[in-house]
This record gives structure tokens, sequence and C-alpha cells, in this order.
């Protein structure tokens, strides 16, 4: 007999385009917060809307570092709005979204406490 040790359902993206992604064969077309063990909505509506709210409310999910998606291209937050994290030493890393769904899938094979914080 033979004995394997799977993981149990994890949430991991299988597809992005324009203005869409895809976590595990299901579409998606609105921001989204993602964690192995958690996919929801992301009240922040674009990149130039975001506030330190948006961010601030991560911290309930308890990561150890945040991927934030900028959408089609990369673009930077001002520090003060990633500053409620960068206060607990939670790492943030900004990409555009399409490197944030293939780096939060890495680390989610790691088994990291990754959040990805996406916008599309």
């Amino acid at each position: 007999m033979k004995m394997h040790l799977t993981q149990g359902a994890q949430n991991l993206f299988t597809a992005y385009g324009d203005g869409f992604v895809a976590i595990n064969q299901e579409q998606h077309h609105q921001p989204l917060l993602v964690m192995a063990d958690l996919l929801t909505p992301w009240p922040a509506s674009s990149f130039e809307a975001l506030t330190e709210d948006d961010f601030a409310a991560l911290l309930a999910h308890d990561p150890e570092v945040v991927v934030l998606g900028t959408g089609p291209r990369l673009r930077f937050p001002h520090p003060r709005l990633t500053a409620a994290l960068t206060a607990r030493q939670i790492g943030v890393e900004v990409m555009d979204t399409p490197a944030a769904c293939r780096t939060f899938n890495i680390l989610v094979s790691e088994d990291r406490r990754v959040l990805a914080a996406i916008l599309l």
C-alpha cells in the first residue's frame, strides 16, 4: 500500500486575463482577497481609490505577507497606505496582477501564510 500526503482544498489562481482572474477554475471580475483558505470580495474599487482602511482591514486575516496585484500594470501605493501592515512587520510585495497570481501560487505551495489583494 502506498500512502501519499495530500493537502486539503486550497485556493489557487488557475487563469487571469483582461478584467478577470480565475481561482480553482472559477472566474471572478471584481477585486478580491485570497488566501489558501479564504476567498472574499475586497471593497477596494480601484488603485486610485485605495485607502489606509483598505489595507488596515487585511490585518484581520493575520497574513505573513501581502501580495498586492495592482491591475494590468505595476503601480506602487503611497507608503502611508500600507503603514498598518509594515508597523506589524507584515511584508507587502507589489506587482501587476498576473505576477501577483503566479507569486501567490508559489508562496501557497511553500505553506506560507500569504494574502493576495487583487485589483483588476
